[in-house]
This record gives structure tokens, C-alpha cells and sequence, in this order.
């Protein structure tokens, strides 16, 4: 966040700073030998060998404090079902947020200094680093891989509305989605960009995109006309066709695994990260094999804590493949995730991070 104001600071405290001059941006940790900081100067010595010229912008992280726990953000659905187990098994010290809005809202919360590490959708995280305009140095960079396997996303709308009898009859119509920003409202471009919406002289994929915050409002907003669709993840939202509130009107697979692992970036500078994140990555490797060998388990912590049925939880345990060994992205993944993001028109050449610039990559 930018500092507004004079900030008091201890002396020397190790602080992870953005400096904006001259259109370079540059993040590094620093000694910092000043008192007091504002957004328009500070008196600290910046690395000789870079070609700055004063007075920088500076943007501040929060202290690097090696002492606190970890605040995680996760999103409270099946998936998150490893990490709990991590924490409850395996001594894992860290702080659980919830974030049922998704990936969208960690971002911001990663941004604004709330959380240090998210557990969220690929996509989210790709867009979230690749489109234009990002301040500063984007706020996360991408740490570790949670789930192998694609998510499949099901397409809702209104128990009663027979108007929208297929995906074909979704184009140009009002997507609800959570955040600008979310797997949600990605997707939605995604499937666009399959079914041959974008770049047609014909119609625009969407009439508008109404953002709604939680699943229950995409669920309301369906049924009361406020929206036409929405997409959310499949046994998620299979309560709900059961009970007859929402209907199904098609399904879409990611191309990509589906969750990702990113830590702030004032906890993953380049080269090296905290030992806080190592320790959670080693806890989260035990968390996922307790998972896999307490199936049982798995599918009474799902019923009883989560909004599914045990029959559902048994179902989703067939579809799913947790990751042996969460640290590292491949960049593979990664790239690919932009090449169809940009064929999307979710990211634009050349805008934004590139996808090298998106992972940290420790020095060997």
C-alpha cells in the first residue's frame, strides 16, 4: 500500500519496498536507516547501483515480522479440506480466513496488506498479475501448486427460466459473477472464447456483468432476473439443483490445474522466501497425505463442516487429485494459462507481468 502521510518506523527495520521512478519499478528488501517515511520522499540509501533518480514513490509492505503467524486466506468449499488437516494434525501456526466471494477478494486482501498467503483458483491469480495497470509490483507472486486436477465449473441459472435452455442461448445474455476479477468472471470469457462470442460483429458475449459478491446472491440474482447465469464450481452448487433453486445448463473444465498457492510478496522476495512459507509448504505436503489416506475422515470433516452431503463429498473425493509436493509452479502451466487468457481477451499482449515475472524462483 502507498504510504500516506509520514510513517514512524524503528531504524533499521527490514521492510520490503516498491520504488516508482522514472516508469521502473523495483522491489527488493532493504535496510531501511530512516525514521520517518511519506509517499513523496524518504531518506533512506537505495542500491548504488541503480539508475534512480530521487525523490522515489515508495510503497510499503507490512513488516517482515518473522515471528507472527501466517494469516492464510482460503475459500471455505471441499477443496480446503488438506489445509485444515494440516493445522489440526500436523502443528501448522497460522491464522485460517475465510474468503467465500473466492479469489478476487484475496487479491485484494493480499494487496492491501490482510493476508500473506492465498490458496485460490489459477486463473484468478494469472489475471490478477497480467493485466494492465497493476501498481507497485503487483502485491503476490505464485509459491506452490494445491490441486493437479482441472476444476470443473457448472453453468446456473434460474429454477424457472425456460428461456435459457443451453449454453448456446447464453450468448449476449447477464453473467453474475462474484468479483471483477474471480474464476468467475474469468471463465466467463473462457467459455466465450470457445463458443466463438468474441470478436463476432454479431453480438457482444454479455449484455452486462453483474457483480455479486457470495454464492447465495448468484443464486438469487438467477432466480429473480437480476442475472441470466452464473458459473461456480460443481458439487458446489449440486445442493442446489438437488433442492430444485437453481438449474444446470452446462458445465466447463479449466485447461489448466485448478489452485494455486501465492504468498505476498514481502514474503517472497526474488531468490529467497520465508521460512514461514518453507514450514507451511512441509505441513501442507502432511496435510494432503493425511487426506488421501483418511478418506473417512475426509468425508465427515466435508459433511459436518461444509455445505455438502456425504454422498456429494464421496463423489467429489473420485474427481479430485491433491498435489505431492505443493512447493513450485510449473512454468508450463503457467504459460499456457496466459496463451488462453490472451486468446480470451482476459490479458493483452505485452500488458502486464509476463509470466516469468509471476512465479518467485529461489536462487540455487
Amino acid at each position: 500500500m502507498m504510504a500516506s502521510g509520514p510513517v514512524r518506523l524503528s531504524v533499521r527495520q527490514t521492510m520490503v519496498v516498491t520504488a516508482n521512478c522514472d516508469a521502473m519499478n523495483v522491489t527488493y528488501l532493504a535496510r531501511l536507516d530512516f525514521l520517518n517515511v511519506s509517499a513523496i520522499t524518504c531518506t533512506a540509501s537505495f542500491p548504488a547501483d541503480q539508475n534512480w533518480k530521487p525523490p522515489p514513490q515508495v510503497y510499503i509492505s507490512q513488516p517482515v515480522m518473522a515471528s507472527s503467524p501466517l494469516r492464510i486466506g482460503y475459500v471455505p468449499e471441499h477443496f480446503s479440506t488438506p489445509l485444515h488437516f494440516a493445522q489440526q494434525h500436523y502443528g501448522l501456526e497460522a491464522t485460517l480466513v475465510p474468503f467465500p466471494s473466492g479469489t478476487g477478494h484475496m487479491i485484494t486482501a493480499l494487496r492491501g496488506g490482510e493476508i500473506d498467503i492465498g490458496i485460490g483458483l489459477t486463473e484468478g491469480w494469472i489475471a490478477g498479475l497480467g493485466k494492465e495497470g497493476v501498481e507497485g509490483d503487483g502485491g503476490y507472486r505464485l509459491v506452490g501448486t494445491y490441486v493437479d486436477t482441472p476444476l470443473c465449473w457448472a453453468i446456473s441459472t434460474g429454477s424457472s427460466r425456460p428461456e435459457i435452455a443451453s449454453v448456446s442461448s447464453l450468448r449476449s445474455k447477464r453473467i453474475g459473477v462474484s468479483r471483477i476479477g474471480s474464476g468467475s468472471q474469468i471463465m466467463g470469457f473462457v467459455l466465450a472464447d470457445q463458443h466463438g462470442w468474441l470478436g463476432s460483429s454479431d453480438a457482444a458475449p454479455f449484455s452486462d456483468t453483474v457483480i455479486l459478491n457470495t454464492f447465495a446472491n448468484l443464486r438469487d440474482a438467477v432466480n429473480k432476473g437480476d442475472a441470466d447465469y452464473f458459473m461456480w464450481e460443481h458439487f458446489t452448487s449440486k445442493k442446489y439443483y438437488d433442492s430444485g433453486e437453481i438449474r444446470r445448463v452446462g458445465e466447463i473444465y479449466t485447461p489448466w490445474s485448478s489452485w494455486k498457492i501465492v504468498a505476498s510478496t514481502a514474503l517472497a522476495a526474488e531468490g529467497a522466501l520465508d521460512p514461514r512459507v518453507k514450514d507451511l509448504f512441509g505441513k501442507l505436503d502432511k496435510g494432503i497425505v493425511h487426506f488421501n489416506e483418511n478418506q473417512e475422515e475426509a468425508v465427515r470433516w466435508i459433511s459436518t463442516n461444509l455445505d455438502y452431503s456425504e454422498a456429494d463429498a464421496r463423489e467429489w473425493l473420485k474427481t479430485v487429485k491433491f498435489t505431492a509436493g505443493v512447493e513450485g509452479v510449473k512454468p508450463e502451466v503457467v504459460n499456457n494459462c496466459v496463451d488462453i487468457l490472451r486468446k480470451a481477451g482476459v490479458l493483452a499482449e505485452g500488458k502486464g507481468r509476463q509470466p516469468e515475472q509471476m512465479v518467485v524462483r529461489e536462487a540455487s
